[in-house]
């Protein structure tokens, strides 16, 4: 199992923002990029999920302050990386979207986030990428890529997992990949298993160095 990441190494770009009101009220804390300045592989979630604040460690980026930090999603994506052969200092982690969007309907469940949340956010990662300068950025589900990518930029998610594009804007190549909730969900259905799809990222990653 990995290390819980170092909180210090939470990159905060804008204390207490406060662009999207609605995030503002669900949220416990903003959920920062974190991991090695100097990575080569920038992975990005799409948004924390509210997280287990009972929880002795892996409560999630709602109550850590630091993206990919909860028991189950954390976890999952950071073994995997392992599992593909990459470091704690080959790897950065943030999200699309800083803060927790919830369920109007269910306070503790979060939906999907909205175009104008990506797109408030969308600048923090941008700057991420820039400071970083990755060799791969690597989204993590639909509404990453499209952050990654662009709006307009997929006809359909699972048809761009493990295909590489390389990005003028960030001069990095980018390589989607599946949400780490799904991922168990989706994998067959694109003809892998968890032991072929390790390799691949490796190969892809390796390839985009």
């Amino acid at each position: 199992m990995v290390e819980f990441p170092d909180p210090k190494s939470r990159n905060v770009l804008e204390p207490g923002c406060a662009r999207c009101p609605h995030l503002v009220e669900s949220r416990e804390c903003i959920s920062w990029g974190n991991g090695s300045l100097d990575a080569e592989v920038v992975v990005v979630g799409e948004a924390p999920a509210y997280g287990n604040p009972d929880a002795e460690q892996w409560r999630g980026g709602n109550w850590t302050g630091l993206a990919y930090t909860s028991r189950h999603s954390g976890q999952k994506i950071r073994d995997l990386f392992a599992d593909a052969g990459f470091d704690s200092g080959d790897l950065y982690f943030t999200n699309a979207v800083k803060c927790f969007p919830a369920d109007s309907d269910d306070p503790e469940s979060n939906r999907e986030p909205t175009a104008e949340e990506r797109a408030n956010c969308r600048d923090h990662l941008a700057a991420e990428i820039e400071q970083i300068s990755p060799a791969v950025v690597a989204p993590t589900g639909k509404h990453a890529t499209l952050s990654v990518l662009g709006e307009n930029s997929l006809d359909g998610f699972l048809d761009s997992v493990l295909t590489p594009v390389e990005s003028e804007a960030f001069d990095a190549t980018v390589l989607p990949l599946l949400h780490p909730s799904y991922q168990n969900v989706w994998l067959p259905r694109i003809g892998y298993d968890r032991e072929a799809y390790v390799a691949a990222i490796r190969e892809r990653v390796e390839s985009g160095r």
